[in-house]
């Protein structure tokens, strides 16, 4: 039988997952190649022959999204696999219209074939849309883990922005191991915190490979979702993180929107700093679609260890760059701690940003006075110094998961937010964890 051929359109993630649980192996589908989008730099590569398999010798290629029409045609395409996160119903069906017109299939491929069987428990902490606090869901959930003695290992959404050889199965238990892997702000800004608290990362882009080495020295898994992709993993327990400043969201993003029906527990977070309708309204949501579900109110409150380096000061805010950017938050944590300790300005840094940096402020036009921190290449690093150097400001207020200053050089005095998710509700997560907990003691 003549294989189908498949093009699957991705963004460096989901899309070589995708490719590793269904097609890999499998003659009755030749992929002819991937399509990349969202996150800069990732296309023009190749999927290694050494992960790609035995019926691709010569690996597989990754095209720029933008030539999907006439890739569909040129490759002669029977199918076309959406494979990317946090994006509107509006716009998977726009890509859907364009592949349809071009004569081939529309495909999204579900947990049944994609999500993996681990040996131990495995808690999903997963999300509507990027940026609603899933990073300190999941150190939460780690550290209560801990505190009951357990081995937790998190694994991280893959960002396998560099050399996919590589970085095939990535192990991550110190500082160290992030600069040997010449990890960029993404993946630091996501590996960082919980090696700082104490928890051993896994990541990569052969999960496969990735989930027999976590067993190995987990008791529980804990799988820490991007942007708002399913998990990896099958989970015993999903934790779905929610975010009231975006009310609406969690039922029109995709794939978020699966997130939601299939969470046993509703982290409803920020709720110190939202509007209460707006609280109201994801309540009633989580209510119509899944109303068996736990609901916990959080808030994630910023701390700060020098407010008087933002009180009455002009400031520059910097931003977690994925959450602002393809998340569509118009501010974040950073924005929020200069707002509650009395800045006297957040300083516009459109009119001084330079390179990749000015580019993406006028890709993104929601984005207000804040500078995202995007730092995907050796390259747009400097570029992100460059751009802070120039905006006049009295200090320059950090956002971002981690400590930038240890990456890039800040010559202005410096402040980094930090943030933790306080449960404000009952049941709160410890609680919520029981049945996992007991699983492990059989």
């Amino acid at each position: 039988m003549t294989p189908r051929h498949v093009l699957i359109m991705g963004a460096a993630g989901r899309d070589f997952h995708n490719f590793n649980t269904v097609f890999r192996n499998n003659p009755a589908y030749r992929v002819v190649g991937f399509t990349a989008t969202q996150i800069p730099g990732i296309a023009k590569r190749s999927y290694p022959p050494t992960l790609a398999g035995s019926l691709y010798p010569k690996g597989i290629p990754i095209y720029p999204e933008s030539e999907l029409r006439h890739l569909i045609h040129e490759l002669e395409v029977d199918e076309v696999v959406f494979a990317y996160s946090d994006v509107s119903f509006e716009y998977v069906m726009e890509r859907a219209s364009a592949v349809l017109a071009a004569g081939a299939n529309f495909r999204l491929l579900g947990p049944n074939d994609t999500m993996l069987r681990a040996s131990v428990p495995v808690i999903a902490v997963v999300a509507t849309r990027t940026g609603c606090g899933k990073s300190q869901t999941a150190r939460k959930v780690c550290r209560l883990l801990r505190d009951e003695g357990l081995r937790v290992v998190a694994v991280r959404h893959p960002m396998p922005y560099g050399d996919l050889q590589r970085q095939r199965v990535q192990r991550f238990g110190s500082l160290t191991d992030l600069r040997l892997a010449n990890c960029t702000i993404e993946e630091m800004e996501e590996y960082e915190p919980h090696i700082a608290h104490g928890t051993i990362v896994y990541a990569g882009d052969d999960y496969g490979a990735i989930l027999q080495a976590a067993e190995h020295e987990a008791d529980v898994i804990v799988w820490d979702g991007g942007n708002n992709d399913m998990a990896f993993f099958k989970p015993d327990l999903t934790i779905t993180v929610t975010d009231p400043h975006r009310a609406g969201d969690e039922l029109n993003y995709y794939p978020g929107a699966t997130n939601l029906l299939l969470a046993n527990v509703v982290v409803i977070n920020k709720v110190d700093s939202a509007d209460p309708k707006d609280i109201a309204t994801v309540r009633a949501n989580i209510a119509h679609v899944n109303p068996t579900a736990t609901v916990i109110e959080a808030a994630s409150p910023p701390q700060v260890a020098q407010p008087t380096l933002i009180r009455g000061k002009r400031v520059l805010v910097i931003e977690d760059g994925p959450s602002v950017t393809h998340g569509g938050m118009p501010f974040g944590a950073g924005t929020t701690a200069a707002r509650n300790f009395g800045a006297a300005e957040i300083v516009d840094p459109h009119p001084y940003a330079v390179g990749s940096i000015a580019e993406t402020l006028r890709n993104f036009p929601h984005l207000g006075a804040l500078l995202p921190a995007m730092g995907y290449s050796e390259a747009q690093q400097h570029e992100l110094e460059e751009s802070i150097r120039q905006v006049p400001c009295d200090s320059v207020v950090i956002g971002t998961p981690i400590d930038l200053r240890r990456v890039i050089t800040i010559k202005q005095p410096s402040v980094r937010v930090t943030y933790d998710l306080v449960e404000l509700t009952q049941p709160d997560l410890h609680e919520v964890l029981a049945g996992v907990l007991a699983a492990t003691q059989r």
